[in-house]
């Protein structure tokens, strides 16, 4: 049996149907091009869908069903994680599988490196001497280096 045949079975028996009802090309011929034997189209062609297809097929359903949920941020851990509190009896090792085939990804978590470390650059000027304490407002004015949050006049600031 050829590697065509091993990836999905039942849709390469369809494949050779369709060759025949539509474009009127022989089995024999279509097996012959794809690499399988007639034999085995034959076993293929009538084949009733397994139980274990059928569960595979409502497990892509619920793996896409969480990672659409998830904004599309979820890995495999978190997509099983999910799954398992629902009611499914299934491994990580399934899930990521699936998601595999669905061509699903999780966001990849980017490390943000500090932005103090000592020795790399001058210290800013300290303009207050650490004493932070003011007579009235908007005097001084103290916070992280990452935001400093404002407030516009107009907004709900008391007057």
């Amino acid at each position: 049996m050829g590697e065509v045949a091993a990836a999905d079975p039942a849709r390469l028996a369809g494949v050779i149907s369709d060759c025949k009802a539509e474009k009127n090309i022989p089995h024999t011929t279509s097996c012959r091009v794809l690499g399988v034997s007639e034999s085995w189209f034959y076993k293929w062609k009538d084949r009733p869908v397994t139980a274990r297809e059928v569960r595979r097929g409502q497990l892509a359903e619920a793996v896409r069903r969480v990672f659409d949920a998830s904004g599309g941020t979820y890995g495999s851990p978190k997509v099983w994680i999910t799954l398992v509190r629902q009611g499914w009896r299934v491994s990580v090792n399934t899930v990521a599988k699936t998601m595999a085939e669905l061509g699903l990804a999780g966001r990849k978590v980017r490390w943000r490196r500090g932005l103090t470390r000592p020795g790399r650059r001058a210290a800013a000027p300290d303009f207050v001497r650490r004493d932070f304490s003011a007579d009235a407002p908007d005097q001084v004015w103290c916070g992280d280096m990452t935001e400093i949050v404002t407030v516009r006049a107009s907004s709900t600031w008391p007057r």
